[in-house]
């Protein structure tokens, strides 16, 4: 593959010290990043961006569904879509969602997911494992999850998800504080997978105890869970003040507001990570669509979530450029906004070649316009959108 040197108004590597490189430029060899550099290139520049910002390709860590698609219940030409379009809104690496469940529906499709699911084919983006929410959570706030088929974290049911899901289970969303929770936690941990507090009723000493056994990671904070009290941090508190825990935020404005929004940013800084949980209807007109199954209605106006019959929140129709352009509107800066959507989900999911601008990376990259849309994407340095 041969070279390529982009130079941008804005580059932001998304490293821990690299700021904002304003110009900066970026350079490509057979598929990764070879150099990043503030100033003018030190060689003519294959592409030169007039305006926006060069940043590294969105991991995004909970992807229900997309453009008409629910990724549970997806055959492979879905999946196929879904990975081709996402490079639309800057994303190029993520996690298909399948919320809650029967246990053994979920491991067909878990067996269904590793047969195909993580092959990259050209200009399509990465999926890195399959995320399972539920069905380990609580009834008392469980959401859009159907509560019928809500469990406890049997050994029984744990390993059968872990059997179906070799090689592509890396993330399990669960409440702690349900009976064998915290040996779940353990045994799901020690098994490589990435378990995230979430659904959860549990205090703040059982999120703490559920991080001591291994959790690293808490489900769209504020949302779903017991919140923080003046005696009680709840899961909330304790995500945003325990340094062990980082947690998922939908920056839709909607599902949390804008002072949430801050408070997270300024509480727990390089503990948030931007996620959509965006439903089927993402990128799609007002309508009816599912969720698990479940049917969800998305009313017109851009940017509202979709609603569950009872109207509950059911999921999102966020893109991930949009959920940073919304926490750079109400004053996050840019490269902590950008870092929350890049860095931050690849380290959490063990992929430090992901994420970054930095020598040695993949060369994942977006570029953003002023407004922070998407002009266009790379991944592995083959420019695939648009």
């Amino acid at each position: 593959m041969a070279g390529l040197l982009i130079s941008a108004p804005r580059v932001v590597p998304a490293v821990d010290d690299g700021g904002v490189l304003e110009p900066g430029y970026v350079g490509v060899t057979d598929g990764r990043i070879s150099v990043v550099g503030a100033g003018p290139p030190p060689a003519p520049a294959d592409l030169e961006l007039a305006e926006g910002v060069l940043l590294p390709g969105f991991v995004d860590l909970q992807v229900n569904g997309y453009y008409g698609v629910e990724m549970s219940a997806a055959d492979p030409d879905g999946w196929a879509l879904v990975r081709g379009r996402l490079p639309e809104t800057g994303t190029t690496a993520f996690l298909p969602t399948f919320i809650t469940a029967p246990v053994a529906e979920l491991a067909a499709e878990l067996r269904w997911a590793a047969s195909f699911g993580p092959a990259i084919p050209r200009g399509a983006a990465r999926v890195l494992g399959v995320h399972v929410e539920g069905p380990f959570i609580s009834p008392a706030r469980r959401g859009a999850h159907n509560v019928g088929w809500i469990v406890p974290p049997e050994p029984a049911a744990v390993g059968e998800l872990l059997a179906a899901g070799a090689g592509v289970l890396r993330m399990v969303t669960l409440a702690p504080e349900a009976e064998g929770g915290l040996a779940a936690v353990e045994r799901l941990t020690a098994a490589g997978v990435l378990v995230s507090v979430g659904h959860s009723d549990a205090t703040g000493q059982q999120v703490a105890e559920a991080a001591a056994a291994g959790a690293r990671m808490v489900t769209h904070v504020f949302n779903g869970q017991r919140p923080l009290g003046s005696y009680e941090p709840g899961v909330t508190g304790q995500a945003l003040t325990d340094h062990r825990l980082t947690s998922g935020l939908i920056a839709d404005l909607h599902h949390v507001c804008r002072e949430a929004c801050l408070i997270a940013f300024a509480t727990a800084p390089g503990r948030i990570c931007l996620v959509t949980d965006a439903s089927a209807c993402a990128g799609m007109p007002a309508g009816r669509y599912l969720l698990g199954g479940e049917p969800i209605e998305l009313p017109p106006g851009d940017g509202v979530p979709p609603r569950r019959p009872d109207g509950g929140l059911a999921g999102s129709a966020l893109r991930m450029d949009r959920a940073v352009a919304n926490m750079v509107s109400i004053g996050v800066g840019l490269a902590a906004a950008v870092t929350a959507a890049t860095r931050i989900p690849a380290d959490l999911i063990g992929r430090p070649d992901l994420g970054r601008l930095a020598p040695g990376a993949a060369a994942d990259l977006a570029w953003l316009g002023d407004d922070l849309r998407t002009r266009g994407t790379w991944i592995d340095g083959e420019r695939v959108y648009p």
